[in-house]
């Protein structure tokens, strides 16, 4: 495993909607390019206005938070929105806090941005006294839910939206 990085993290607002969309372009570019387009299909974020919007409504939410690069804080190498579980996964039996986004830029991949940012989320569900963290993955890839075990959640259940299926996960406090 590679060092972590030298990140810095940071509140995001509403500007930052560019950054949080290029990250889901990113996702998806680097997911294509390895044949994997049934998380997210194959077109990029910014080409569907459902999604910009939904980005930007994230990115005002108060719940957007950047990892970035210490030398340089216009390099975005990952993101974590915090809030409320959505819709589509089953509510929450205790107080929590939700992970609803969590993206690594491809060229961080392997560096601790997700870790770093998990641990972010953790702190901050901590210091709002809350039970619990959850997170919901696409479960189509086996390894994307062991992602979040290896980061010390347990997968709880599962549901599906429209054929997607998803894994909810989460790490009591």
């Amino acid at each position: 495993m590679t060092a972590p990085a030298a990140l810095e993290i940071v509140r995001g607002g509403a500007r930052d909607a560019p950054r949080l969309l290029a990250l889901f372009d990113d996702a998806i570019t680097w997911m294509v390019a390895r044949g994997r387009t049934d998380q997210w299909g194959s077109e990029p974020y910014s080409a569907r206005p459902s999604h910009v919007a939904q980005v930007g409504v994230w990115a005002a939410s108060g719940g957007l938070w950047l990892a970035v690069a210490q030398d340089d804080l216009e390099q975005t190498a990952g993101a974590i929105v915090l809030g409320d579980a959505p819709v589509c996964v089953p509510g929450p039996d205790r107080d929590e806090l939700y992970v609803v986004v969590l993206l690594t830029a491809t060229a961080w991949r392997g560096r601790g941005v997700g870790r770093r940012l998990i641990e972010h989320a953790l702190a901050t569900a901590r210091d709002r006294g809350v039970a619990q963290l959850r997170v919901d993955c696409w479960a189509g890839d086996p390894a994307l839910p062991a992602h979040y075990e290896r980061l010390g959640f347990r997968r709880t259940g599962s549901f599906t939206v429209e054929g997607w299926p998803g894994a909810i996960l989460v790490q009591e406090l």
